[in-house]
């Protein structure tokens, strides 16, 4: 920083210091090796910083504030803006640190083994109905790509080990459940069950259902499993909590909450329990959305909660070809993919949520949800043009390249999650051709047009440590840095530009960049310590970056030494 912006720094602070009514207490961390974008998303460095209880007061000051109360070395470490995740699932997460993980499994087999393994070990944390004898099996993560068949799974596995709780497996992605033959019982599928509206209740060659479920035929099951309690939700929460805060996520935009936990997160944040800040969308599903909408934005005063967004569902995940296509899926002709919301829904859709001054995240995956998601958006802002700022397309993960200028014309953000495109590497082009994938996973050609496009990772449906973002969105490898140029190296993104979108970007995402995003003065005091320099090390080196401490509103939520 040059000896103008620390004469303006210094002066900022000697005018809060005089002008405060109260004892002026200051945290000041010297010796620190700071990185930071300013509002124009220019990277600044700094060596030291100082702060009042949760807003920053001054940086890299050239000589030491008086008023100190806690001086703290800060042994050359770097220092980092708290990272934001633009889309993530919290109680999700949470449930998933609690229950099956089949997130890696092989094979069928071996899914089934860890099923089996959890009842053995934790049969207290699986979720129970009122009836003793009806308890419900939960897990998440299988993902049939990784299989040496490829093929979805089949209720026989599970019905080998399971035959009297009924089970419920989610695939990596959230969009196809895999059950046994008790779940199905218990819903009522059969032969003779049509598929419903924007799902598909996979059948085998004699018309017997196979046990997997698609977008929305899951709920034909899943609307079974025992709401969780308070109870259940706060243990989903502090293990989230504990995960989140130890990768240095400071901030998570909750993509689709129902009532009961818009109710819970207010009750949490009333009785300061919340340890990260949450800016939750409202799921469009949800059979009280008019009622919440009705009640306004939910802003509280520390900034740890905020509601004034709805989650909304355009289509399916590509991995289970659920995501809405122009045309037929590559390697499989007669599937164009399946809408979730139905197109004739839309207009009202769009209307409910601009009319109550809402911002509105669209899930748009497949070119034809991304399509329509703009194009609806373009009607219904002339009927709102009051509310026309910051609404999103949730992934905008393939799209045509003649639609992606409308992202910038329409002013919508793309919320993108780079480790989607290292996941998905392996099957992508089987589903969608080369001629597609020009227009997925475009994150560059977005920045390049001047859009602001928010990062996040999606988790539980990705690992939700940023810092594989971060690597994935620079080089575009697995975790082995593969291939060698990266996939589609074209689209790769620099370290600053993925930095934004993990910090800047996401907080612009919310409506605030005004408070959160950088370390600048009047911000709140949201940074990370790591072990590296992402900066200077190689990019391959980004991955393995370990958190060291992470800060939020001046305090010291985690430390790896703790």
């Amino acid at each position: 920083m040059n000896s103008m912006h620390k004469i303006r720094f210094s002066i900022t602070l000697l005018v809060l210091v005089l002008t405060s009514t109260s004892a002026f207490s200051l945290t000041f961390i010297e010796n620190v090796k700071g990185y930071t974008l300013n509002q124009q998303g220019k990277l600044i460095t700094f060596s030291n910083i100082a702060f009042e209880d949760e807003f920053i007061v001054g940086m890299d000051l050239a000589q030491e504030p008086g008023g100190i109360v806690t001086k703290i070395n800060g042994e050359g470490r770097v220092m980092l803006p708290g990272l934001i995740d633009a889309h993530g699932h919290i109680l999700g997460l949470g449930q998933n640190l609690l229950e099956i993980d089949l997130r890696g499994s092989q094979t069928e087999d071996e899914a089934v083994k860890r099923v089996l393994e959890f009842v053995s070990a934790n049969s207290l944390l699986t979720i129970r109905s009122k009836k003793e004898d009806t308890r419900w099996l939960i897990g998440r993560g299988w993902n049939q790509v990784l299989w040496p068949t490829k093929a979805f799974p089949n209720k026989a596995s599970l019905d080998s080990a399971i035959k009297d709780r009924p089970v419920v497996l989610s695939r990596v992605d959230g969009h196809a459940v895999w059950v046994n033959s008790a779940a199905l019982k218990l819903a009522g599928i059969d032969a003779n069950t049509p598929s419903p509206a924007g799902g598909e209740i996979v059948k085998d060659k004699n018309g017997q259902p196979t046990g997997v479920l698609i977008d929305n035929a899951e709920y034909l099951v899943t609307k079974l499993i025992p709401k969780a309690d308070v109870e259940q939700l706060s243990a989903q929460l502090n293990a989230a909590s504990e995960h989140l805060l130890s990768l240095g996520i400071t901030s998570v935009h909750d993509a689709g909450i129902s009532k009961q936990v818009y109710d819970f997160y207010q009750q949490q944040a009333q009785t300061g329990q919340l340890r990260f800040r949450i800016y939750a969308m409202i799921s469009a599903t949800d059979p009280q959305i008019s009622d919440m909408l009705t009640k306004g934005h939910i802003n509280t005063a520390d900034d740890m909660l905020s509601i004034r967004s709805v989650k909304a569902y355009g289509d399916g995940a590509l991995g289970s070809r659920g995501a809405a296509l122009i045309e037929p899926y590559s390697d499989d002709k007669h599937n164009h993919g399946l809408l979730v919301t139905p197109q004739e829904s839309l207009p009202s859709l769009f209307s409910q949520v601009l009319a109550a001054n809402f911002q509105l995240n669209f899930h748009a995956i497949g070119d034809r949800a991304n399509r329509l998601a703009l194009q609806q958006f373009a009607k219904t802002f002339k009927i709102y043009p009051e509310n026309t700022e910051r609404h999103r397309i949730e992934h905008a993960q393939v799209v045509a390249v003649e639609d992606i200028p409308l992202f910038k014309e329409l002013g919508i953000i793309p919320s993108m999650q780079p480790t989607h495109a290292t996941s998905d590497m392996n099957m992508a082009e089987d589903r969608i051709g080369k001629v597609r994938l020009k227009g997925a996973y475009a994150w560059k050609t977005f920045l390049e047009q001047g859009s602001r496009v928010a990062f996040g990772s999606d988790f539980p449906v990705e690992l939700a440590n940023a810092f594989h973002g971060l690597h994935a969105a620079v080089t575009r490898q697995t975790p082995e840095n593969e291939p060698k140029m990266g996939w589609i190296p074209e689209e790769k993104v620099s370290i600053e530009d993925a930095l934004r979108g993990f910090t800047l970007d996401a907080a612009y995402a919310a409506f605030q960049d005004d408070k959160l995003g950088t370390l600048e003065i009047g911000k709140r005091a949201d940074f990370i310590f790591i072990d590296r320099d992402i900066f200077k090390r190689p990019a391959s080196d980004i991955r393995d970056t370990q958190v060291l401490e992470t800060w939020i509103n001046g305090q010291q939520v985690f430390s790896k030494s703790l």
